[in-house]
């Protein structure tokens, strides 16, 4: 009988086994049965010559030689991918369908405006925008559910996702205005000012008490939430303090008279918000996503602050 020829099909539900560990949830993500799923495993398997599974254990585990072969046919799967992006593409006025993630601190002014210049420039195109939390965009990336988002980081294990560094949003300070507190009295709990946390579901959570952490510094939960502008509100109202950033700040205009942004005390530290893509998406779709991104970021949040509060100058802007 004549040998079968190694089948691209094959190595993608390798690669999504390895990753889900089951065959269930590789099914669910493909859109076939596990019958199938199994029965291309086994023909990659027999065509190797060799198991790339431990199928006496559950869930699914990679053998040694498994795990050889995954890291070498990753940066292989990849290349394809974005190969066949580009050659699929053809001229960016003619793309069909887009699928745009973002975190809600892009949702006041610039998302909306970044949808109606890709509706006049990809007027061919159907869109669909959803807006969520970091960890969330991510893992829609990560499953196709999405061509390209914003997420904010540090990110790691982006397996083959592709990522361009957007904007450096430093951490700082926010308190009601008018208060004349010292800010390392502040921070270390010594006031009767209470800390305003953000859910501690969020990335941005995760970062800030981090480095509290590291800072040594342990502060009672009186107040936590997941929104940005419950937050403000919070402060504004007198209710506490927060640490949060200058994009987020800016979201919050209303409350800006009652609201006073001060330097994050000791050695800084910041926030990247990364535009975030799968090899699917063509290179000249993400350009064209990256260029309005970064001039509307620039013209709604970077400019206007630099030219408010000059210490921000050297902290908060784009990544070229």
């Amino acid at each position: 009988m004549a040998r079968k020829e190694l089948s691209l099909r094959w190595l993608e539900l390798f690669q999504t086994c390895a990753e889900k560990g089951s065959l269930h949830a590789a099914a669910d993500e493909m859109g076939l049965s596990v019958s199938t799923v199994s029965h291309h495993l086994s023909n990659l398997e027999e065509h190797l010559g060799v198991a790339l599974f431990d199928h006496a254990r559950r869930p699914m585990v990679l053998t040694p030689t498994g795990r050889v072969f995954l890291r070498n046919i990753d940066d292989a799967l990849f290349a394809i991918r974005k190969a066949k992006a580009e050659a699929s593409a053809g001229n960016v006025a003619d793309a069909s369908y887009l699928r745009i993630g973002t975190i809600e601190d892009f949702d006041g002014d610039i998302m909306p405006e970044l949808a109606v210049h890709l509706s006049e420039t990809m007027p061919k195109c159907d869109f669909l925008y959803h807006t969520d939390a970091s960890l969330s965009i991510l893992e829609m990336l990560r499953n196709r559910h999405l061509d390209v988002g914003v997420a904010s980081g540090p990110l790691d294990r982006l397996h083959d996702l592709e990522d361009r560094p957007l904007l450096r949003d430093p951490f700082v300070l926010i308190m009601p205005e008018g208060v004349d507190l010292d800010v390392q009295e502040v921070m270390r709990g010594k006031t009767e000012l209470p800390f305003l946390r953000f859910s501690g579901q969020l990335m941005i959570a995760r970062q800030i008490e981090s480095q509290l952490r590291r800072m040594r510094i342990r502060l009672p939960t009186r107040f936590e939430c997941a929104n940005n502008l419950t937050l403000m509100a919070m402060v504004a109202a007198g209710a506490g303090w927060t640490i949060s950033t200058p994009l987020l700040y800016s979201r919050a205009r209303r409350f800006h008279p009652r609201l006073s942004m001060r330097r994050f005390p000791g050695k800084s530290f910041a926030r990247t918000l990364t535009l975030v893509a799968t090899p699917d998406c063509s290179g000249s779709v993400l350009d064209l996503v990256d260029t309005k991104l970064r001039e509307l970021v620039a013209e709604h949040a970077v400019r206007p602050f630099h030219s408010e509060i000059l210490w921000l100058r050297d902290s908060f802007g784009l990544i070229d």
